[in-house]
């Protein structure tokens, strides 16, 4: 196959405009059917969840409850290997580690003026809904990534939906994560129609305060329908991916660190950015045998993204590759370069950063502890991986002495006068009267 392949200075702006476009921006293409699926939902519950599960999942839920029970949940361990079960708890340690560093409830007041106090407390939202996907594959270590923050974050209710199998049953190593972390309430649901009995509530699927996690375009556009219906936390569409690199890197590595994200599915985006010709001549090269020993359907999978959003990109510079880094702001970047944190300090914008060539993302995806939820369609610019911060809120919290009164007295009546609101003025100029 022919991997793509641009020089970045002999591109015209639109031809890169063209390039740094994505897959999420397909979205809106499927927003209109997806609006009848949200709003069957909405009208119908659990009905419309059975119905769109047989046409859109190919599975009949017959008589099985929409609620995984507490029994298959329990089950779960004796279905998987000691192994997995054992690289489950792995995982999830490390992650509970690295996000309970996160962790801070107590009561900060700064003294902004004598006698006036004036700081935040915060304290766990009230409920969550974490999607995880299961169409292309099974995702527990997706679950743990996002059940633990809410865990830690001490959520009250946390909800998992997850697309059953073809016989109606829940991935065992999923409800085994689940479990593991301390989730009781899974939901054999997927898709838009998962996203949409969370934000409105059906017979069996109790609605929640805020939804988290990534999907398909169709779970990307339903969050979209029930923004304002719900809290639909960070936009976490189809994964994308950048290695960063120079001449100093080796072709065997950066290509197979290229091929992870790219293979989630064909609307993955997997680019390399380089200032060596001879790296992308090099991994040109190699890429296509790589590919070619991949398993179906991954390797369909991996032909269409270096077919379609992927390839490589020369640049003229490091500081030029940098630049194009920043201006896709991607989900995933690793920096496979001489002097990594060198580069590091040319970025702005990326989700996560992995520095190093041993620094791959298979061990970030699965084990470091850091979350591998994250912003995409280049919203890293402004949003952040999913933390314990995602399933918390903050209260403003003011305390003003006499004293304190005294100082901001006059301040105060001079704006709300100034503004015309009679009553914040009034209420302190007439506040030493009495009945």
């Amino acid at each position: 196959m022919n991997i793509r392949f641009y020089e970045w200075a002999q591109l015209t702006a639109r031809e890169r405009a063209e390039i740094l476009a994505r897959s999420e921006q397909d979205i809106e293409s499927v927003r209109e059917s997806v609006r009848g699926i949200t709003e069957g939902v909405r009208d119908r519950g659990d009905a419309a969840l059975r119905e769109y599960t047989a046409r859109f999942d190919g599975v009949d839920l017959g008589d099985r409850p929409i609620a995984v029970s507490t029994a298959e949940l329990d089950a779960a361990a004796g279905l998987i290997s000691d192994e997995v079960r054992a690289a489950v708890e792995f995982a999830v340690d490390n992650v509970f580690r690295a996000h309970e560093a996160q962790l801070d409830r107590s009561l900060r007041t700064t003294e902004v003026r004598p006698g006036v106090y004036a700081g935040e407390r915060a304290g766990p939202i009230p409920s969550a809904g974490l999607y995880v996907p299961h169409g292309r594959g099974s995702f527990p270590s997706m679950l743990y990534m996002l059940a633990v923050p809410a865990r830690v974050a001490g959520v009250e209710h946390v909800a998992v939906v997850t697309p059953p199998s073809r016989d109606g049953s829940v991935d065992p190593a999923c409800l085994y994560a689940a479990r593991y972390v301390g989730v009781d309430t899974v939901y054999r649901v997927g898709g838009a129609q998962a996203i949409a009995a969370l934000a409105y509530g059906t017979e069996s699927v109790a609605a929640v305060s805020k939804l988290v996690g990534p999907g398909s375009m169709y779970v990307a556009a339903a969050k979209r329908e029930v923004a304002g219906i719900v809290d639909t936390g960070l936009p976490a569409g189809p994964t994308e991916s950048i290695v960063l690199a120079d001449g100093h890197a080796d072709p065997w590595k950066v290509s197979l660190d290229l091929m992870v994200e790219a293979e989630h599915g064909s609307d993955s985006q997997a680019v390399l950015v380089t200032p060596s010709l001879p790296l992308a001549e090099a991994v040109r090269e190699v890429l296509p045998e790589l590919i070619a020993e991949a398993p179906e359907p991954r390797r369909g999978f991996l032909e269409d993204v270096f077919s379609g959003y992927g390839g490589i990109i020369k640049s003229e510079s490091m500081e030029e590759a940098a630049e194009i880094v920043n201006a896709f702001a991607p989900e995933h970047l690793q920096i496979q370069t001489r002097e990594p944190y060198d580069a590091l300090g040319l970025i702005r914008h990326a989700g996560e950063i992995l520095l190093g060539e041993h620094s791959v993302f298979s061990l970030a995806n699965y084990a470091t502890g850091a979350n591998a939820v994250l912003p995409t369609g280049g919203n890293a610019r402004t949003w952040s991986p999913v933390s314990v911060r995602d399933f918390i809120k903050y209260s403003s919290v003011v305390h003003v002495t006499a004293a304190g009164y005294e100082t901001l007295r006059d301040h105060v009546i001079a704006l709300a006068d100034y503004e015309g609101f009679h009553t914040h003025a009034q209420a302190l100029r007439r506040r030493d009267e009495s009945l």
